[in-house]
């Protein structure tokens, strides 16, 4: 019988899980080097659908003690139970039994910066908070966000069809020139030329995101909406390998209206893996 592969994938989430990187592994502190590995894991605890970087102890330059002051209620507890953990839950939510560490590194105190699993396939590798520190790289190119998964793609594909986005039958885009973004795990994304989006419908956010894929994105909403609304983004600042996504727009399709070649898209049908 024939295996259909992203029902398989997501029966592993429960589960902890590591895979080895060959790539050279640095963060950095206060213009000092904190962590330099050559021997790295990137390990996923049980529900997180991000990795994070763990290393040997001996890579990280600093003293790791166990925590002093645990919070009163364990993170893990605001989360719910049957939750999908991505970077928005907080580092010290762990699923997976450990001890949880503090680092000082030079003149920095990192309380809480560092958990060592107890799964001995890890081999008493230290995984480490990405948001404790000021800069990560993978050799010399600057990581953001989160490590990057090695089965995440992002795929982008320019195509001919006829595609517009309407909310609540106002029409906001509308073009034969859609960038179409196939990404592991997210909706297909339609990105529109800026020509072809209408400016006088939205308004500016404040919103701002990082992808470690694609770069830092700028929202809008539409105006008359309430405040908070986000339908739209755009990435400003693109990564070397989303270059195609420049001056591009992209809508929420499931908080909107979308239409294919004049058919109306069931938002279940955005969702593929």
């Amino acid at each position: 019988m024939a295996l259909q592969i992203s029902p398989a994938f997501w029966k592993f989430i429960p589960q902890l899980r590591y895979e080895p990187t060959p790539r050279r592994i640095r963060a950095q502190l206060g213009g000092n080097t904190a962590v330099d590995s050559s021997d790295a894991l990137l390990v996923y605890e049980p529900r997180r659908v991000t990795p994070l970087y763990a290393v040997p102890a001996a890579d990280i330059a600093g003293v790791l003690t166990p925590a002093l002051n645990l919070p009163d209620k364990d993170p893990l507890a605001e989360v719910p139970p049957e939750a999908l953990m991505d970077p928005r839950y907080p580092f010290a939510a762990h699923t997976t039994p450990g001890e949880r560490l503090d680092l000082r590194t030079g003149l920095h105190d990192l309380p809480g910066a560092a958990f060592r699993p107890e799964d001995p396939d890890l081999n008493g590798r230290i995984l480490l908070d990405f948001d404790a520190f000021d800069t990560w790289l993978e050799e010399d190119q600057v990581i953001e966000g989160h490590p990057r998964d090695p089965f995440h793609r992002v795929d982008a594909r320019p195509s001919s069809r006829a595609v517009r986005v309407h909310l609540d039958g106002q029409l906001l885009a509308e073009t034969r020139e859609p960038l179409l973004v196939y990404e592991t795990m997210l909706p297909v994304r339609t990105y529109f030329p800026r020509d072809d989006v209408d400016w006088d419908a939205l308004g500016v956010s404040l919103t701002q995101s990082v992808c470690p894929y694609k770069g830092t994105a700028s929202y809008w909403s539409v105006r008359g909406k309430p405040e908070g609304t986000d339908l739209a983004w755009s990435y400003e600042k693109v990564l070397p390998d989303s270059t195609q996504l420049q001056d591009r727009v992209s809508f929420f399709d499931e908080r909107t209206e979308v239409y294919v070649d004049d058919i109306k898209q069931e938002i279940d049908s955005f969702f593929r893996f």
